[in-house]
């Protein structure tokens, strides 16, 4: 077993054909739950490895590719996030999955599946439950107001931050009245189309009229 750190540019694809393994190998090996999402700077166990291999860059050095920082979301080939920062193994930490976990307890517990417009409510109540933290604000107000030494702000599409559990999105504004004031705020479950607040969402990549989104990784 060898340790590889993470550069900008490279994908899980990539390395499982550079170290003659699997992408399924790795993702098994470092915990990866969505091996479209790695991170810059994160340590990646390869299993089987001699340990021969330099792991340095490819003569010519590695160049980032157009639109590195942001998941390809294919076939295992995630561009690096360096905005997530580093130290981070790639998927779900066991704080993002406490989280997602706690975020759908505070949803079953006030709203089920039906809004009751109280988005911000129900993510800070997940927030404290998991982590023990008070977060005050409305959902356009929430970025703000989340502890830097406990979240840090990502750069990612909705469409990947809704595979990944336990991110906290938050948007400006949406197209109800009251969202047009006080926006919106939901804690990922990582199955591609839900997140929850106050009430489950089954799918937030179909709901329209929103904007502004800010996504948060947590940290601790």
């Amino acid at each position: 077993m060898s340790n590889y750190r993470i550069r900008q540019g490279d994908t899980l694809s990539a390395l499982a054909a550079r170290f003659k393994t699997s992408v399924s190998a790795l993702a098994r090996t470092n915990k990866i739950a969505n091996p479209n999402l790695i991170y810059a700077g994160a340590s990646l166990r390869v299993p089987g490895h001699s340990g021969s291999d330099s792991f340095q860059p490819a003569k010519g050095g590695t160049k980032r590719p157009s639109g590195a920082g942001r998941p390809s979301g294919s076939n295992g080939g995630g561009k690096v996030d360096s905005s997530a920062g580093a130290g981070n193994s790639g998927g779900a930490t066991p704080a993002m999955r406490k989280l997602a976990a706690a975020g759908r307890a505070a949803a079953m517990g006030m709203g089920g599946y039906n809004s009751q417009g109280l988005c911000a409510t129900g993510v800070s109540r997940a927030i404290q439950n998991a982590f023990g933290v008070k977060v005050w604000g409305n959902g356009n107000q929430i970025d703000n107001n989340l502890p830097r030494d406990k979240f840090k702000q990502v750069n990612m599409s909705l469409a990947e931050a809704l595979k990944t559990p336990g991110l906290v999105l938050t948007w400006e504004k949406t197209s109800s009245r009251l969202g047009s004031i006080y926006g919106h705020t939901a804690i990922t479950t990582g199955d591609g189309r839900s997140s929850v607040s106050d009430f489950i969402e089954r799918n937030t990549l179909g709901a329209g009229g929103r904007s502004g989104l800010k996504i948060f990784r947590p940290i601790v």
